[in-house]
């Protein structure tokens, strides 16, 4: 972890609660962290994965998906001596001191999706964890952990899952929407039933590396095709999870979608409902409505708001899904979203619906 003691508070730009949220409680369920290096790594890793990084000339494993270059990938003053996200004391200045935060759940999108050695991807991931546990976790008690695990072993990142799942600070498991195969194959139910068994949720983010195109149409020409559509593999994850059975053979997993925007979610319930009455003979398992088994296992947090400017017709998609149950506040720090905390929910909603949001749906979805 990067080193801040010289930092001058005064000095990063204003970043708070809403005036209106004072004395209420608060869970942020998207806080970015950052790997600042292999090297942070490297104490957490065995001696035959240390001489494999040094053998094999690894630069970074770091994530592509947010531009490095570009000055609004993060808030102004997230990145001091290192990349934005890897300075915890940056982090109490600019988020969790201001925001007056209970809980936040940090989220790591280091790049294991994109090792092929599944020995090495689980050492990996074991690695970030420890490192989470102990420069994070350990250091403050307002952060809750996601496990990092190399799905593209399933049975290793559930050993990876019954080791740590059990240490306090951890929540959640972390899943990259983009992957091998859709996520609700049998081939992943390992995770799945791994998560179950230590009462954690599955986080779901925007990241992996599949080997397929990122879009349903083939390979993109730009940056924006590529960070628009995450969407579509969302959408498709949704399907996949309900359609597999995942919910029918783990009653009490809990999934928790980050970062993809919501106003998606509504319509795709809708076509998925309609067709499913024709077609359920196909899927027997799925004994309900799919719009009733997601808005009771799945939640979604609340960055990027993807609606219309329009106040009234945001709120007219916000009540096509079950939001005041299903949305959890998130800030997606360090990453901009918005300027003004009063900007980080939708406008107009009933006070007694942004008490839930702000705390009491992320006690269901993470059983603080």
């Amino acid at each position: 972890m990067s080193s801040d003691t010289t930092l001058d508070i005064a000095t990063l730009p204003e970043y708070e609660r809403p005036a209106r949220w004072s004395g209420l409680e608060l869970i942020d369920c998207d806080v970015q962290v950052s790997v600042p290096g292999l090297a942070a790594l490297r104490p957490y890793l065995s001696r035959r994965w240390q001489d494999y990084l040094t053998e094999s000339g690894v630069a970074n494993l770091d994530p592509p998906h947010y531009p490095k270059s570009s000055p609004l990938s993060a808030r102004p003053g997230a990145s001091v001596d290192g990349p934005a996200g890897s300075s915890l004391p940056v982090l109490r200045a600019q988020l969790l001191d201001p925001w007056d935060t209970t809980y936040a759940v940090v989220n790591c999108g280091y790049n294991i999706p994109g090792i092929h050695n599944d020995d090495w991807a689980a050492a990996m991931a074991g690695a970030v964890n420890e490192w989470q546990r102990a420069q994070w976790l350990q250091e403050e008690p307002r952060l809750r952990g996601s496990i990092v695990v190399a799905a593209q072993n399933p049975e290793l990142a559930a050993a990876e899952i019954d080791r740590i799942g059990g240490q306090d600070g951890f929540v959640q498991v972390l899943l990259p929407v983009r992957a091998e195969a859709p996520l609700g194959k049998r081939r992943y139910w390992p995770i799945y039933e791994a998560a179950q068994r230590n009462d954690l949720a599955i986080g779901i983010y925007p990241g992996g590396a599949s080997g397929n195109p990122v879009t349903s149409v083939g390979w993109p020409s730009y940056y924006l095709e590529d960070y628009v559509g995450f969407s579509q593999a969302f959408q498709s994850t949704v399907l996949s999870l309900v359609s597999e059975g995942v919910f029918t053979q783990f009653p009490d997993l809990r999934v928790v979608l980050i970062e993809s925007g919501f106003t998606w979610l509504g319509p795709l319930l809708w076509r998925f409902d309609k067709n499913w009455k024709g077609l359920r003979r196909e899927i027997p398992w799925v004994d309900r409505l799919p719009s009733d088994i997601v808005s009771e296992r799945v939640h979604i947090t609340a960055q990027p708001l993807d609606g219309p400017a329009d106040g009234e017709q945001f709120l007219q998609a916000f009540e096509q899904l079950d939001g005041d149950r299903m949305l959890l506040f998130a800030t997606d720090y360090p990453h901009w979203q918005f300027d003004s905390g009063d900007d980080s929910l939708p406008s107009g909603l009933p006070a007694d619906t942004e008490r839930r949001i702000l705390a009491a749906n992320a006690h269901e979805a993470y059983r603080f």
